[in-house]
């Protein structure tokens, strides 16, 4: 009883947070909503361990994140991939923006110690403010102990609307490319929207029978897919991130057709690892209190102000010279704040909303997301923790 109760109570604050996204057309994205409610409850009556209750505990999360992320590969062909090395340099110069400024004004106003606690978190994701909190805990700062978590908390409620914003700015803009003729969809692209057409059987390499083609089928090869990210990485000591290396491996093992397009989709079981992720992202609020968030606000505001205008710096710069509208292109320098799944969900959340028929959300889906993605994953999966492992050095 007392795990179904957990299990509901998660799930009705997310459906609450896609209701009032809905609602508003995505101009207040369901995870901002849903991190509210969390933190509200964590605050008053909310058990902290309600998410592991309701089943997405770290093993759940170990596996459903591999999975996803191999996933992921099977959303973008290979050429697609490649194609975004724009967007991988605009989001690495924002998070480069952001360091130059934190670091000189930051410095300035704030003590070294609170500077270099906060930048990580700031630049990345869950990953790096863990990181950070367990190198302040052993050089016995605990005064800042609370700061990289409240830091990556905070910054979320700034960066999911702003985010928002520019999606929807640079989504109104190429459905009116869309309508107007100028923009075609690409018919090689995945179908990255809805469960899709089957893959080309002449494309599979195991071509079996259709009576042995079952979700479960496609579950073992994403699993095994999953299976040798994780192994390859751990043979590198980690010296590239596992959540890179299985992104990397479903692209290439949907593009010699050992996985289908949108495969955990086709599986049915997507959005049930995703809401298991996000579950577990927003139990990270009961880490923090009303007290430790008041005794730290003025610095996380601050930095994040700094930080954001980095971003903001850079992209505006950049984005001319690649070729890129500014609103996407600081979209893209944005991701940097929270990474996957969140990128992922808030790109989709307003392809489908500002969308006015299926082939062109496909279109904003096709133009938007592997920008998002790609930036995310070149910020928050490897920028972030490189700037993590070298500033767990400079405490």
């Amino acid at each position: 009883m007392e795990y179904i109760i957990a299990f509901t109570i998660v799930m009705v604050f997310m459906l609450i947070g896609d209701w009032i996204s809905a609602a508003t057309k995505a101009f207040i994205p369901s995870i901002f909503i849903t991190a509210v409610l969390f933190t509200i409850g964590f605050w008053t009556i909310l058990p902290k361990d309600i998410v592991a209750k309701a089943s997405f505990n770290t093993s759940f999360i170990g596996i459903g994140i591999s999975l996803l992320l191999v996933h992921l590969g099977t959303l973008m062909s290979l050429k697609e991939l490649l194609n975004q090395w724009k967007a991988v340099c605009i989001a690495i110069l924002g998070v480069i923006g952001t360091l130059v400024l934190t670091l000189t004004v930051g410095t300035l106003i704030f003590d070294w110690h609170t500077v270099v606690a906060a930048i990580p978190p700031l630049t990345g994701g869950l990953v790096a403010a863990l990181l950070m909190t367990n190198g302040l805990k052993t050089a016995g700062i605990t005064s800042l102990v609370a700061l990289p978590v409240s830091m990556f908390i905070l910054h979320s409620f700034i960066g999911y609307p702003l985010t928002s914003l520019l999606l929807r700015k640079e989504g109104h803009r190429l459905a009116e490319e869309f309508r107007s003729g100028k923009g075609k969809l690409d018919p090689n692209a995945p179908k990255m929207t809805g469960v899709g057409a089957s893959l080309d059987t002449n494309k599979r390499i195991l071509n079996l029978p259709e009576q042995y083609q079952s979700p479960i089928f496609i579950i073992v090869r994403v699993a095994l897919v999953a299976l040798l990210g994780n192994w390859l990485a751990g043979l590198m000591n980690g010296a590239v991130n596992a959540n890179v290396i299985c992104l990397i491996l479903g692209v290439i093992a949907h593009q010699i057709g050992f996985l289908e397009d949108n495969a955990l989709t086709r599986a049915g079981v997507f959005n049930w690892l995703m809401y298991g992720l996000l579950a577990y992202i927003f139990a990270q609020l009961s880490l923090t209190t009303p007290d430790i968030i008041a005794g730290i606000i003025v610095q996380i505001l601050t930095l994040i102000v700094l930080g954001i205008l980095g971003m903001f710096l850079a992209s505006f710069v950049l984005a001319k010279p690649f070729g890129m509208n500014r609103a996407m292109a600081f979209a893209c320098s944005l991701t940097a704040l929270f990474g996957f799944p969140a990128d992922f969900i808030l790109t989709t959340e307003v392809c489908h909303t500002v969308a006015e028929n299926e082939k062109e959300e496909e279109y904003l889906t096709q133009n938007m997301l592997p920008k998002m993605l790609v930036g995310g994953f070149a910020t928050v999966s490897m920028a972030s923790v490189i700037i993590a492992s070298v500033f767990l050095k400079l405490i």
